[in-house]
């Protein structure tokens, strides 16, 4: 197994092009999981790894690389793992890993399917905690529309903890994702300020998908005007808006109640 000692090796510049530069990412089709936990779910999740860094005097033994072929696992010096790790206190493990399909056709939904869907998002950390989210409440998946930020952006991997191998995700266009719902008869919920109807009265004992737009403009016209009912979340102080995650996280766990109470009643 090779040690890389010196910061100016081409792997090591590599992963510090990749760490910052969205357009390398997608040109190589790599994306960068730093830390045990998401290391671990990359590997539960099936991932097709690249390459593999490890610092031995901060991962400590590497039982878990055993498995890997030699001829991609790399053990870097603690210098070295300082200039490519992006998070205080890391593990001290970081992997290059390849991108999946995230077409729509490659989502595999149930036969009653809660979705997140979402537009134009644009903060890395909003989208990582809405896959949180996801995965907590056992959202079937999350369509990201539009999208103004990268799915692999190494913000979102690790302000989502990982949970991007845990939550299927799809990249699709606004008309792309509302022709996909409509052809399986997934109703669409879009959240809005402007309409009447509450969340809490809403039903998401259905095929559903919640709509949710980005931090500042909210969704745009299409969306409110082609979902199938328009919902909001009751604002009780002086603010008009909740975050997007937050929001996100109000409404999935509505749906999940009702469902779960759906599921006793039966």
């Amino acid at each position: 197994m090779e040690k890389i000692v010196s910061a100016q090796n081409s792997r090591i510049k590599n992963i510090q092009k990749l760490s910052v530069k969205s357009k390398e990412r997608k040109e190589q089709g790599l994306f960068i999981v730093e830390g045990a936990r998401e290391f671990n779910l990359a590997l539960s999740g099936a991932s097709d790894f690249d390459s593999v860094f490890y610092c031995r005097e901060i991962f400590g033994s590497p039982e878990t690389l055993q498995s890997f072929d030699p001829a991609i696992s790399y053990e870097v010096s603690p210098a070295v793992f300082e200039k490519i790790a992006y998070r205080e206190n890391s593990d001290g493990v970081l992997a290059l890993v390849k991108m999946k399909d995230h077409s729509l056709s490659s989502l595999r939904l149930p036969d009653n399917p809660l979705i997140i869907v979402l537009e134009a998002i644009e903060k890395p950390g909003n989208l990582g905690a809405i896959l949180r989210t996801a995965d907590a409440a056992g959202v079937d998946a999350i369509i990201v529309c539009n999208p103004l930020t990268d799915i692999y952006n190494p913000n979102v991997i690790r302000s989502g903890l990982g949970c991007i191998f845990t939550v299927p995700v799809a990249v699709a266009e606004n008309e792309e994702a509302l022709s996909f719902l409509k052809s399986r008869r997934i109703r669409t919920f879009a959240a809005e300020l402007q309409t009447s109807c509450l969340y809490q009265d809403t039903d998401f004992k259905v095929p559903a998908a919640i709509v949710l737009g980005a931090e500042a403009e909210g969704l745009s016209p299409y969306w409110i005007k082609n979902a199938d009912e328009n919902i909001r979340i009751p604002m009780r102080g002086k603010v008009n808006s909740l975050n997007v995650s937050v929001a996100a996280a109000v409404i999935a766990f509505e749906a999940v109640r009702q469902r779960n109470q759906l599921r006793i009643n039966n």
